[in-house]
């Protein structure tokens, strides 16, 4: 860029007030000022608008390879899930037979789950459970909002 030091600025503004004279110059800096930051914004602009640009091919050269990966991936699955299955139709071919249907296995014995199946036991006696607060009944979750629902007096 243009190397400006304090001395060339200071002759600048010495020719203008020459030049210009002391009434206009306030407002012709004031011009300049206004055009310059205008300036300064629009080279701004550009340059953001080509970082985006860059940034934006840069994304597209990344999509490009990731799809590409990720179809490379997904062919290797196929041949690989296709070798498992031939493999597989070959070892259930090759395996002993199944025991026939008409085979009874005994049936596991039902157990009721008893009266207060969702209640955690403990060896805690009643009284110290009441007392300490610990939770003996299980609320629905209906009855726990209307509980515990805020603003509601006791």
């Amino acid at each position: 860029m243009i190397d400006i030091g304090l001395s060339k600025m200071a002759l600048i503004g010495a020719v203008a007030l020459i030049v210009i004279g002391p009434e206009k110059l306030p407002r012709v800096a004031r011009t300049v000022g206004t055009l310059l930051g205008k300036a300064q914004r629009y080279v701004a602009d550009v340059k953001a608008e080509v970082n985006r640009s860059m940034e934006l091919d840069e994304l597209k050269k990344m999509k490009d390879t990731v799809e590409s990966a990720a179809r490379e991936v997904h062919d290797s699955i196929q041949t690989s899930a296709s070798a498992f299955e031939k493999d597989w139709a070959e070892a259930i071919d090759s395996a002993a037979p199944l025991p026939s249907p008409t085979a009874t296995v005994p049936a596991p014995e039902y157990k009721h789950p008893g009266k207060r199946w969702r209640l955690k036991r403990s060896a805690l006696p009643q009284w110290y459970k009441a007392r300490s607060g610990v939770r003996s009944k299980a609320l629905s979750g209906a009855a726990r909002v209307a509980r515990y629902r805020p603003g509601k007096s006791r």
